[in-house]
């Protein structure tokens, strides 16, 4: 029996269990998955925790209720990888080997590689949200928030869901207007990037909402620290940025376990070939999602995608046939603009996101590039597609796992 294992349960991981369960010969290949949690978090709504829009029970579900019958689910801590070896040591001694490995373990913040932002202000002024813990916590504070100076901080690219941190900035705003304390806060966005995003047309129309919501923007800032007692942010040029309330995204890594198996980068993240996902670490190693270097978004709708084309490459592998060079780095997102509205991109490796209509060409019923309550409806919609169509593996009428020109407005 030969054993395709996987490495890490969240979104990408689970996505490839359920993939592959149905396309593999049972009596020849065995399935198994390694992963530390036993809850299995919605991402995406951790940016809706802060301000009440979800309830913690509505973003956790247990690990294993999504892992298909017949896989191996193993809960532990993975330890190191050993490529010479096709074996893999997790945290109690034991091994396991394999056959073909798929890297899914993801990206995480890393606070500690800021100085002062784990200081004495940590998670009482100074927040994260891009883990459960951060997110309730910060909801924690603005129950009681009685105003002042609200920034929002990238500490460095790349990051996981690279909108969020603007999605946060606009739920804020309207947030506050509801509760009637506009005029008592004071919104800044603060970004490392020369604008409000990483591509130019999607950054004038957010460069255009900011301004129209009163929220400045402070780009090109490169965090050198955090003044914990004067509450300040300040960058390597010198430039301070005064805080009441700081919600900051920390430098994002990869796993430990990919430093720790020296198979990494600086930022513990798996080279990895764009267009097939196989790993350049060796051939029978290939990676899915975050945990890769890909110049793409690191998002679940990218998983989504990358996860029907890798399921077609193991099998090809499987085979020893060529593998599919298709993955274009497609990438699909909602951006919640705060009022019951949202933005919806869709791009790719070389193409920016451009006005349209999506899923349907020339039909929608949603709109790129534009804001839309339809936008948002769909974005609240996706809760249940995660957790009902994604997760396991079903495919998405009328989305594609490559990008379609079809329907938009190119240059």
């Amino acid at each position: 029996m030969k054993t395709i294992l996987i490495l890490g349960a969240g979104t990408a991981g689970t996505m490839m269990a359920n993939h592959l369960k149905d396309a593999l010969d049972k009596n020849e290949w065995e399935i198994a998955i390694i992963e530390e949690s036993k809850t299995h978090y919605y991402q995406p709504g951790y940016i809706f925790i802060p301000f009440d829009m979800y309830t913690t029970d509505e973003v956790c579900k247990p690990t294993t209720e999504f892992i298909p019958d017949g896989i191996n689910f193993i809960n532990e801590k993975i330890e190191k990888i050993l490529p010479g070896e096709n074996k893999v040591l997790l945290h109690d001694g034991k091994s396991i080997d394999y056959d073909i490995l798929i890297i899914a373990t993801g990206t995480k913040p890393s606070p500690e590689e800021t100085e002062g932002m784990l200081g004495s202000e940590w998670r009482k002024s100074v927040f994260d949200f891009y883990t459960f813990d951060g997110c309730v916590a910060l909801r924690d504070k603005l129950r009681n928030w009685k105003g002042g100076r609200f920034v929002v901080h990238i500490t460095e690219m790349p990051i996981k869901c690279p909108v969020a941190p603007l999605e946060l900035v606009f739920l804020a705003d309207w947030h506050f207007k509801e509760l009637g304390m506009r005029d008592k806060v004071d919104l800044t966005f603060v970004t490392p990037m020369s604008g409000a995003f990483t591509k130019p047309k999607a950054a004038h129309e957010f460069e255009h909402l900011l301004a129209e919501k009163k929220i400045r923007i402070v780009p090109d800032f490169a965090i050198e620290r955090v003044d914990n007692e004067n509450k300040k942010i300040i960058d390597y040029a010198g430039l301070e940025v005064p805080f009441d309330l700081l919600v900051t995204v920390p430098v994002n890594k990869g796993d430990a376990l990919i430093e720790r198996s020296g198979i990494g980068d600086d930022l513990n993240y798996v080279a990895t070939e764009k267009g097939t996902l196989q790993s350049k670490v060796k051939p029978n190693i290939f990676v899915i999602g975050d945990a890769s270097n890909l110049p793409t978004s690191k998002a679940g709708s990218v998983a989504h995608f990358e996860a029907e084309i890798l399921t077609e490459n193991i099998l090809r592998f499987i085979k020893g046939e060529p593998l599919m060079d298709d993955f274009d780095g497609h990438a699909n997102c909602f951006v919640e603009t705060g009022e019951g509205k949202a933005l919806l991109l869709d791009f790719n490796y070389n193409q920016e996101p451009v006005e349209g209509t999506f899923p349907i060409p020339g039909v929608g019923p949603l709109r790129l590039l534009k804001e839309s309550r339809m936008n948002h409806l769909g974005k609240l919609a996706f809760r249940w597609i995660y957790w009902n169509m994604l997760l396991k593996g079903t495919h998405i009428p009328f989305v594609s796992a490559q990008m379609t020109e079809e329907g938009k407005k190119l240059d």
